[in-house]
């Protein structure tokens, strides 16, 4: 059985994905979940807004690149 990678070899990166023009699946309550896994693993609570915010701006940046893949 020939395999398309070597056993040393990474699997390519999947994100950023190409940033949609609209994605239901990023909602607040998206935000949210992550916040509360943060806190299930023993991160602060977030209870301010400004800090909410910004765990909203972080994930869209990891999510959504600046520009389609295929424009450089």
């Amino acid at each position: 059985m020939q395999h398309s990678q070597s056993a040393t070899e990474a699997p390519p990166r999947v994100y950023p994905l190409d940033p949609p023009a609209e994605d239901p699946r990023f909602t607040l309550g998206l935000t949210f979940d992550v916040a509360r896994l943060l806190e299930s693993h023993g991160y602060p609570a977030i209870t301010s807004g400004a800090d909410l915010l910004e765990l909203q701006m972080a994930l869209f940046r990891y999510l959504y690149a600046e520009t389609p893949r295929g424009d450089s």
